[in-house]
This record gives structure tokens, C-alpha cells and sequence, in this order.
């Protein structure tokens, strides 16, 4: 199994644990829709990067922290937006 497909199920995964109402239809869009799957990927990857920027506990990491937590969140909305809009 690729690096990205590793990443890509692990996002779907966090994202079905996190948003428990759309687990359904994550499932359905990430076989039917690439992209959706692509976004799940980018999730898992931010999210990686957010955990461990917070376990660091730098206050030097502080902005990057505020950054990556934007990312997460942008990405689960733009899910949300395509789980309500397919």
C-alpha cells in the first residue's frame, strides 16, 4: 500500500470518527469522488503535523499551531460542503 493511500484511508478514518452523522457518506463519496478521498489524505497529513507541533509544546510553534488548525478546519468544511452538496 502507497504512502498517499495509507494517508488517504487514515484521513477518511479520523474524519468518519470526527464527524460521526456524515460517516455514511464519507464512505460513499471517498469511493465515488478522488478528490474527496485526495482531501481525507491532506487531512491526515495536517492533522500529523498539528499533533505533533502540539507535543513539541514550544511556544516558538505557536503561529504554526493556529495555521495547521485552520487547515484542518478548512478541510473538514470544504468535506462537509461536498457531503451535503453530492
Amino acid at each position: 500500500m502507497s504512502t498517499e493511500t495509507n494517508y488517504n484511508q487514515k484521513g477518511l478514518l479520523k474524519l468518519m470518527l470526527k464527524m460521526p452523522a456524515l460517516r455514511g457518506r464519507l464512505q460513499i463519496l471517498s469511493i465515488r469522488n478522488p478528490e474527496v478521498l485526495n482531501l481525507c489524505g491532506a487531512f491526515e497529513e495536517a492533522s500529523l503535523m498539528l499533533d505533533r507541533l502540539i507535543k513539541e509544546n514550544r511556544p516558538s510553534n505557536r503561529q504554526q499551531i493556529e495555521e495547521y488548525q485552520n487547515v484542518c478546519r478548512e478541510i473538514e468544511d470544504e468535506i462537509i460542503a461536498m457531503c451535503y452538496s453530492d
